[in-house]
């Protein structure tokens, strides 16, 4: 499993208009012994994350984290947590804490005291949220509130009761709490979050970035509109052989108009949008509609079940930032790779070897000048471009192998998109699955305002560089 860290840094302009914050991400090499393994354990946790997403919420995130003070002034506390737009709950581990089925899973901050919190009351709209909507009367029975009291609207003072929420690896009980959260000068009364003593395997609590009315967004839309209804991040590009630290990924609350050099000249990157797709069974997951991939000049079409979400909730791709590599349907898969491998498998040599030590397919032995053709994602339309094509660096990781001493060192290159497995095995949940390596170098906005998502393509270590710079 991947470790990041995150140092926190907020920018603040008098118009609250937009916040900044970097997402830092680095790579343990202390528990890998190979860059064999390291493809390994990614593209197995990709696997088991999509996999178990069909009627939970996704899998923490474990390659992004971001941090907020919690508290008074006089007393505040850093919290550090998993970004994950794949579901809609804030929560973190409090004092005292325990996590079952914890050991070898990174823990990257103490469990919180929230001795000088507020517990919320079973009549607010939050405890309902939490309880996936029930309704106060029966949250006020729960709490121990007397009938009299419920007829008559005075349970209020009665607290929201516990309440259960799982992923597809882990689950947890917590109660929720409000209290005043901190990005650098905007503070924020009221903000709600779930306080867990006790988990099954989830050692670090989830910042959710979900449509859900509890997400962080969600809260920030509430609690000061000055910032809108949107946020996008930029990822920038990450190796999977280097032990240095990259340079801050930039998440943006808020809307901006910031432009860049593009071609020579300077203007506003142009996003291509696809409309965001309501999923009535899950509705925490922004859902695209997919019409094809192209490699090269040839469009390989989706099947339906990409292209839109049905009444039972199946179907659609999930934009995920908690997924490392992008989950295709087998059928699907197998098309675009058959593709991929007669442009390739024809000039170089299939690495079966290496296909085995990292989990991932296509591989082959490169050589010098290696013709890869180039990958583009056609998402449904908006109105405008909603094709997106993707740089070299996101789709096909080439690095040196020098396992097979009888050859010396040789360059490798693999395909990094993977089997999601049989159609038949997804019903009951999204088809596929965007992983944040494919989003590496293009600002990612969600846009929930006009409900649609957007992709730029970006310098991201610029951009947070121009962003952070200005301000002053």
């Amino acid at each position: 499993m991947l470790l990041l860290l995150f140092t926190f840094l907020c920018l603040s302009r008098p118009s609250l208009q937009m916040l900044l914050l970097p997402l830092s991400h680095t790579l343990s090499h202390a528990q890998f012994n190979s860059t064999h393994h390291l493809l390994k354990s990614t593209s197995t946790r990709s696997a088991a994350r999509f996999r178990r997403q069909l009627s939970l919420p996704l899998s923490p995130g474990s390659d992004y984290t971001l941090s907020f003070s919690l508290g008074p002034q006089a007393h505040p506390q850093l919290v550090t947590l998993y970004m994950d737009t794949g579901s809609d709950l804030v929560w973190f581990p409090c004092a005292p804490f325990n996590c079952i089925l914890c050991e070898g899973k990174p823990n990257i901050s103490s469990p919180t005291n929230i001795t000088r919190s507020v517990a919320v009351s079973c009549s607010s709209p939050s405890c309902s949220a939490a309880h996936s909507l029930a309704s106060s009367s029966d949250l006020c029975t729960m709490a121990r509130c007397p009938l009299d009291s419920i007829e008559t609207s005075e349970c209020t003072s009665f607290n929201c009761p516990p309440f259960y929420y799982a992923y597809g690896d882990g689950s947890l009980i917590a109660l929720l709490y409000r209290d005043t959260l901190s990005l650098s000068s905007l503070f924020l009364p009221n903000f709600t979050f779930g306080c867990a003593h006790t988990t099954l395997a989830e050692p670090t609590g989830v910042a959710g970035f979900g449509r859900g009315l509890l997400s962080l967004p969600a809260q920030l839309a509430t609690l000061s509109p000055q910032l809108g209804n949107r946020f996008s991040y930029c990822l920038v590009s990450h190796s999977f052989d280097s032990k240095r630290v990259r340079k801050p990924s930039p998440l943006i609350l808020g809307s901006h108009e910031e432009k860049e050099q593009i071609g020579g000249a300077t203007r506003l990157p142009e996003f291509a949008y696809t409309p965001m797709l309501e999923n009535p069974k899950h509705p925490y997951f922004y859902c695209v509609g997919l019409i094809g991939i192209s490699v090269g000049n040839n469009t390989i079409p989706a099947p339906e079940m990409l292209r839109r979400v049905n009444q039972r909730g199946e179907g659609g791709v999930v934009v995920d930032s908690g997924t490392t590599f992008t989950m295709l349907p087998a059928g699907f898969y197998n098309s675009v790779v058959s593709e991929f491998d007669r442009r390739v498998g024809r000039v170089n040599e299939r690495a079966h070897k290496i296909e085995e030590k990292t989990g991932l397919a296509p591989c082959y032995y490169l050589n010098k000048v290696a013709d890869v053709p180039a990958v583009t994602l056609r998402f449904a339309g908006g109105g405008g471009n909603s094709s997106v094509v993707l740089p070299r660096k996101n789709y096909f990781y080439e690095f040196i192998d020098g396992s097979d001493g009888a050859k010396g060192k040789r360059r490798v290159g693999c395909l990094m998109l993977m089997n999601g497995g049989d159609e038949k095995e997804l019903s009951g949940g999204p088809g596929a699955t965007l992983g944040n390596y494919q989003q590496q170098g293009f600002e990612v906005v969600y846009d929930l305002e006009e409900k649609r998502v957007g992709f730029a393509k970006r310098q991201c270590a610029s951009l947070w560089e121009r962003l952070n710079g200005d301000k002053n």
